[in-house]
């Protein structure tokens, strides 16, 4: 709203111009009451695309209302109205118009208001997904429905007593959840740690912490950053609350950071976005459990931040994360006891408690395989600040179905002693959404117009975005002839890209680089021309309505397709406008690539009981005929059987022996496996930073090449030019020196012309000298003869006469000068006689209103004393009544004379001056002019009004009228 005009002034009064669409009222600040008031004031709604289009389908009006008023009292008064059609607002600025009031109520002023209506897009709400976005449609919501209620004081209040987080004012939120988070995986965890930083000296323990509502949670650590061997756990929390506060609550809190810890350090960290558990208007929660689940790629703090943007992506640290929120009535799972050893477990569940506040901090896993009371009473002791709970697993389940995508199911070891072996270990697959996504972006390069150079071109358009996986320039072609004012459609300009990509690295780029598009000039004789750059955003296809599609397999997928003009820059000079470029650019996303199954299993394995070797006690068996030989005695027999146990001790020892050989070579095999492992992953991690410092050694190279040959181009051009230079000046001296001796010859024949031109003049001025002396003695002599005949011309009488012209004449352009002077009094007297005699009729007349006034005054008194004498007569007072009636009466009468005699004095005066006057002009002018004056005077006396042909004055004109006829007829 920027002016109005054809109003009235009212200046106790100010206006206001109040706004309303779809319910919605806005109102301008208040202005002064004037015929021109300013508003100067932007009014503005803020709606999406399909809230937009809906209401042009609806035709919904904007209805602008104006108001007076009045400050004092505080009255509004209606103006008028003014309707607005919300489908003639459009992106492109418009000039405003003027619109009239209609019911005005000022009809005849006709007053008008300028107004401009116009759409603009929000780019402040064009944010990455990893960041906290602003939902202001549900926080009004939840404005609506708990008045007062400030979106940033939503914080977690712990209940101990029921063992629950109240979010929201607990007389409204009753709902129950449950929030869980679950750490399943994680992979290229050694690229977080740089080459400078020193780890302990005892084997370290690495470990992934975040804080869930307040409350501190970290996993069971782990000394493998190449293999990371965890058990996934879930960390779980109740909370009462409603949908709405959740979903203001999770767009405050938007992220949940996880650190990769080791000891007080954070080698890295992630951020998982909440804001998406909750979607505006969403009524999955209600149904099924809503979760957030994948890789994140963790990130290393700033003080020791490499540049992991640049390695590839299957060597990029991430972690995998689920986080699930869920109504309490849909966590239905039954509890297993701890004691059912011979059924499949779960692994274990870190439920928040509330007591407390915290969970385990970190949980120590015992190096030596313990017992089963042992386990049982360590899971007691845990129990103790955190309820265990274990949900049943269904074996008949698939990796693809995720009932619950927080646990991960693994089976408990078999107890020691049972076998020599222990039992197989059952495992379970979790499924783990793929990070990469099949993209297809296509570009439309369709027209250009709006040329503003001065000749035309041809026209040739290239650019290259190597995020879409190919460095090579795509170029228009052939080029087509651009003009000024023209409009050209560009061949060949569609191109499509087929990549995979994470999204939140789509986003990223997208916002972070734009797509330059380059215009170039073509030339046969000459080398291409870059004319300008134009600057296309490609996030603004994100913040375009999505389309759903099938795919080729039937997949659903995803479009959005975004039409744009953006003008091109000059790329040389200040940088103004040259051309617009017109283009659609679609973005489409086929999904996942591939799905990603991981095995979890116990790390731990028991280890079997030891053999127990029983020696088998032989009898010996006598006969009784037998004679007993020296082998048959009792000492033979107990030293053969001692040396059999000899021999039988030897072999276990040397079973022994060779079996701590296996496991020593065994445990040798695997250190050597584990650290050929950190090699290798240390080696890529190393070829990966080369390559790129190789990549910038070969760009530098490649720029100091390019340098170089510039260097040598330069060079050549500037001794090329020192050449052209020196034989110009070469060129240029000899011209001078030329020059030169020309001026010398010259200047030498010119002094010898005017020394010649000297002797010539010398010998005029000779000549001349002689002339001069005769002259002056023929002007001596001719000055003689003039004076004697002057002296005889004096004596003449026509010289006489012509002295007394002279004289003559100088007196008539004197007298002439006095008679315009005298013509110019004659009117100014005029003037001032005309005026003066005005100014006398107005005091006359108001002195004769005045004299009858008061003569009118006087008489009512009289009559009013003349009523009350007669009313004194009545009481015998008439003698001194009438003495006194016929005292006022005389003075009345002598008032009344010298009113008259003074009104006759000042006529009598003023014809008196007239007619001296008339004496004194009658001496001084001639009969027909003093006539001509007369009559003049006279009717500009009878002109005025005040005075007729009976006054004194006007009588005595018309007596010298008849006079001064008399004369001239005598005459």
């Amino acid at each position: 709203i920027f002016t109005g005009r054809c109003f009235p002034k009212r200046p106790k009064h100010v206006l206001v111009v109040e706004a309303r669409l779809d319910g919605e009222q806005l109102a301008t600040d208040p202005v002064e009451h004037t015929d021109q008031p300013e508003f100067a004031t932007e009014l503005a709604w803020e709606l999406d695309r399909k809230a937009l289009h809906q209401h042009r389908l609806q035709r919904t009006p904007i209805k602008l209302q104006c108001f007076a008023l009045d400050p004092v009292s505080s009255a509004k008064e209606n103006i008028g109205y003014i309707v607005l059609d919300l489908r003639a607002a459009h992106e492109k600025k418009q000039a405003p118009k003027w619109y009239p009031l209609l019911s005005n109520k000022y009809p005849k002023f006709k007053p008008e208001i300028q107004i401009g209506v116009a759409l603009e897009a929000d780019s402040k709400a064009l944010v990455d997904d990893f960041r906290a976005k602003e939902a202001p449609s549900r926080e009004g919501k939840v404005l609506t429905l708990f008045p007062g209620l400030d979106p940033k004081s939503i914080v977690p209040v712990l209940n101990e007593e029921e063992g629950y987080h109240q979010i929201g004012p607990a007389e409204y939120c009753r709902d129950h959840f449950v929030l869980s988070v679950t750490i399943a995986f994680a992979t290229q965890l050694e690229q977080l740690v740089p080459s400078t930083m020193k780890l302990p000296d005892r084997q370290p323990e690495f470990f992934f912490y975040y804080s869930l509502l307040g409350n501190d949670v970290t996993n069971e650590p782990f000394t493998d950053l190449i293999n990371p061997d965890f058990e996934p756990e879930r960390a779980s929390v109740r909370i009462r609350s409603t949908v709405e506060i959740l979903q203001v609550y999770f767009c405050a809190q938007s992220k949940l950071q996880i650190h990769l810890c080791c000891g007080d350090h954070s080698l890295g960290s992630t951020e998982v976005p909440l804001s998406g558990l909750l979607k505006k208007g969403s009524v999955e929660i209600d149904q099924h459990p809503v979760a957030i689940e994948g890789p994140f790629v963790l990130f290393p703090p700033n003080r020791a931040k490499q540049k992991l943007s640049q390695l590839p992506l299957d060597l990029a640290p991430t972690v995998g994360v689920s986080v699930i929120l869920q109504r309490e009535s849909l966590t239905t799972q039954p509890l297993i006891p701890l004691n059912a050893a011979t059924e499949p477990k779960l692994p274990q569940e870190k439920v928040l408690s509330p007591v407390s506040g915290k969970a385990e901090s970190q949980q120590q896993r015992s190096q030596n395989v313990p017992s089963q009371a042992d386990k049982c009473s360590s899971k007691e002791d845990v129990a103790t600040e955190s309820e265990v709970e274990s949900l049943k697993f269904e074996k008949g389940t698939k990796p693809g179905n995720k009932a619950d995508s927080g646990p991960v199911a693994i089976s408990q070891p078999s107890p020691v002693g049972v076998s020599s072996s222990p039992e197989p270990v059952s495992t379970q697959k979790i499924v783990i959404p793929a990070a990469s996504h099949h993209f297809c972006f296509s570009i439309d390069l369709r027209s250009i117009r709006g040329l503003e150079a001065g000749f035309p071109i041809n026209c040739m358009l290239r650019y290259s975005y190597p995020f879409f996986g190919s460095a090579a320039p795509i170029m228009t072609s052939p080029p087509v002839e651009v003009r000024k004012n023209m409009e050209v459609f560009l061949p060949k300009s569609y191109c499509a890209f087929d990549f995979a990509t994470m999204p939140h690295q789509l986003q990223d780029t997208f916002f972070r680089l734009p797509l330059l598009v380059e215009l170039w000039h073509k030339d046969k004789t000459t080398k291409d021309l870059l004319l300008g750059v134009a600057r296309l955003q490609l996030s603004n296809v994100l913040a375009s309505e999505k389309t759903r599609f099938l795919g080729g397999n039937g997949e659903q997928c995803w479009r959005q397709t975004c039409n744009e003009t953006v003008s091109f820059t000059a790329a040389q000079g200040s940088g103004s406008r040259i051309a617009e470029l017109s283009y659609a650019i679609t973005l489409e996303d086929y999904g996942l690539v591939q799905v990603q199954e991981v095995m979890v299993s116990d790390s731990s394995q028991d280890i079997g009981a030891c053999q127990q070797w029983h020696v088998p006690h032989t009898q010996p068996r006598r006969t009784p005929g037998d004679h007993a030989g020296p082998r048959e005695t009792l000492e033979y027999k107990a030293a053969l059987e001692l040396e059999m146990w000899k021999e039988m001790q030897e072999d276990i020892f040397e079973n022994q022996l060779k079996k701590k050989e296996m496991v020593h070579m065994q445990a040798l095999a695997e250190e050597w496996k584990k650290r050929e492992r950190e090699r290798e992953a240390l080696v890529k991690k190393k070829v990966a930073e080369y390559n790129v410092l190789e990549e910038q050694l070969q760009k530098t190279l490649r720029d100091l090449d390019k340098r170089e040959r510039q260097l040598f181009s330069a060079e050549s051009e500037l001794q090329r030019v020192k050449k052209d230079l020196q034989a110009e000046h070469e060129r240029n001296l000899q011209v001078l020196q030329d020059s030169v001796r020309r001026a010398r010859e010259e200047c030498a024949h010119q002094l010898e012309l005017e020394k010649s031109k000297i002797k010539q003049l010398e010998e005029d001025k000779l000549r001349l000298h002689q002339q001069f002396y005769e002259a002056e003695n023929k002007c001596k002599t001719l000055e003689k003869e003039f004076q004697q005949y002057k002296e005889q011309q004096s004596s003449k009488p026509e010289i006489q006469l012509q002295s007394e012209i002279n004289l003559l004449t100088l007196e008539k352009v004197e007298l002439e000068r006095k008679l315009e002077s005298a013509t110019k009094s004659k009117l100014h007297y005029k003037q001032q006689w005309t005026r003066a005699l005005k100014e006398l009729a107005r005091l006359k007349q108001r002195e004769q209103e005045n004299a009858m006034a008061h003569l009118k005054k006087q008489q009512q008194e009289l009559e009013h004393m003349r009523l009350r004498y007669l009313a004194a007569e009545e009481k015998e007072l008439g003698k001194t009544d009438r003495q006194e009636l016929e005292d006022i009466r005389n003075e009345l009468n002598r008032l009344k004379q010298q009113e008259e005699r003074k009104k006759f004095q000042d006529a009598r005066d003023d014809s008196a001056g007239r007619v001296d006057s008339l004496h004194c002009r009658k001496l001084n002018d001639n009969t027909d002019d003093y006539l001509c004056r007369l009559i003049e005077e006279r009717d500009t006396l009878l002109r005025t009004g005040v005075y007729n042909h009976e006054d004194h004055i006007v009588s005595e004109l018309d007596r010298q009228i008849r006079e001064a006829i008399a004369k001239r007829n005598i005459t």
